[in-house]
């Protein structure tokens, strides 16, 4: 008996000081901004719930709440942008990633084999290709209305699918790198050709082109230059003692480590290992003036590879935050931290392209290449199967 009366006192201020703290939470709630998932702000004007705003800026979500975003960038970058999109909107995103090696690859598997059970709401990729195929494989979902740069400016055609299934932005360039400390300013290569110079051989790396950044930009070269022209200096590379690499980011510490001596890669790989106080220098590939002239493989400019979002399709559609997910990544304000961050990706809004190239002239391209990303998606196909001829 004096068991139970403990028992009693004991559990009685319990139920009624959890019956206080509900009470108190759900007054929490109704007052709004100080819940973590409640509304800061009122939807935006583009007629769903937490849809962008006028000046490009995102709306807040009414309520807060939790999303899987499937993502083949950078986890760097990936955090800083999350972060902010979290802190801001008290939604929880969950970033589903895959290897640096296969990363987007696999990922577009993954989403293609869970297409009828779809687990990701959102897509973000580091290039285009992935979001072409995840669109044609019906993945993706339009969105409806489509954003815009900001009121006056419709997305370019060039950078979005037709029916608005992903949209690109922030992009970065392929690079050739270099050792600043091997390797003189006027002896690195400029061209894609200028690798099989024979005080390169054994000595240029990149990353394995069935894969990633290499596999577009082999597909974009054999768009441009065409099949046997491509396939005649991967196998003049390949004799030259080419060393391949689990990634871009691979060719540059290979660089640093004096594995190798040149490397193809991407232009955030090389600004971060500069971070690094890594002796990496980089030269963007001119434009050749009449490229059917030249013998061997011509030169088109500079590959610039775009990040992309779109929607996954879902029963129901796509939810408010999901859109208020996507259209925060196509903000105006995230290519601002993309291109103030160690990345350095380059905006495809013009005015702030302009303000970061003023700011930081190693990010400007002169002369980029002029490419049409569904012929560089066609061209695909063929490329890895000559990535997968010649570099067995």
């Amino acid at each position: 008996m004096t068991k139970n009366r403990s028992v009693t006192a004991i559990a009685l201020p319990l139920v009624v000081t959890g019956m206080v703290l509900a009470v108190l939470w759900r007054a929490q709630l109704a007052d709004g901004p100080r819940a973590r998932d409640a509304a800061t702000t009122p939807p935006g004007p583009s007629g769903s719930d937490g849809g962008a705003k006028g000046d490009g800026t995102p709306g807040v979500p009414a309520a807060g709440g939790e999303l899987i975003l499937y993502s083949s960038a950078d986890d760097e970058y990936l955090r800083l942008v999350l972060d902010r999109f979290g802190a801001r909107t008290g939604v929880k995103v969950r970033a589903v990633g895959d290897t640096e090696a296969t990363k987007t690859f696999g990922l577009v598997q993954r989403l293609i084999a869970e297409k009828d059970s779809p687990r990701a709401d959102v897509w973000w990729s580091s290039e285009p290709m992935s979001s072409i195929e995840l669109a044609s494989a019906g993945v993706l979902a339009p969105m409806d209305p489509a954003p815009r740069l900001d009121d006056a400016t419709p997305w370019p055609s060039d950078l979005r699918d037709r029916e608005g299934r992903w949209f690109a932005f922030a992009r970065r360039a392929r690079a050739l790198a270099y050792s600043t400390s091997r390797v003189r300013e006027g002896d690195a290569p400029t061209r894609l050709r200028d690798l099989l110079d024979p005080r390169w051989r054994g000595r240029v790396g990149l990353a394995r082109p069935q894969f990633g950044t290499t596999r577009t930009h082999m597909a974009a070269l054999v768009a441009l230059a065409g099949e046997s022209r491509v396939e005649s200096w991967l196998t003049a590379l390949r004799d030259h003692g080419v060393r391949l690499y689990d990634g871009n980011a691979a060719v540059v510490r290979a660089i640093a480590n004096a594995e190798i001596d040149v490397g193809l890669t991407d232009s955030d790989d090389v600004f971060a290992g500069r971070r690094n106080n890594w002796p990496i220098g980089l030269r963007y590939e001119g434009r050749d003036p009449d490229p059917a002239s030249i013998d061997g493989l011509p030169s088109f400019g500079t590959i610039m590879l775009p990040n992309t979002v779109g929607l996954v399709r879902k029963p129901g559609g796509p939810t408010s935050l999901a859109r208020a997910l996507a259209e925060f990544l196509l903000s105006a304000e995230v290519e601002t931290m993309l291109a103030e961050s160690d990345s350095r990706n380059v905006p495809v809004r013009p005015d702030l392209a302009s303000a970061q190239a003023a700011r930081d002239p190693s990010t400007f391209v002169p002369e980029p290449a002029r490419i049409d990303l569904g012929a560089v998606s066609t061209a695909a196909p063929t490329a890895a199967a000559i990535a997968d001829r010649v570099l067995k």
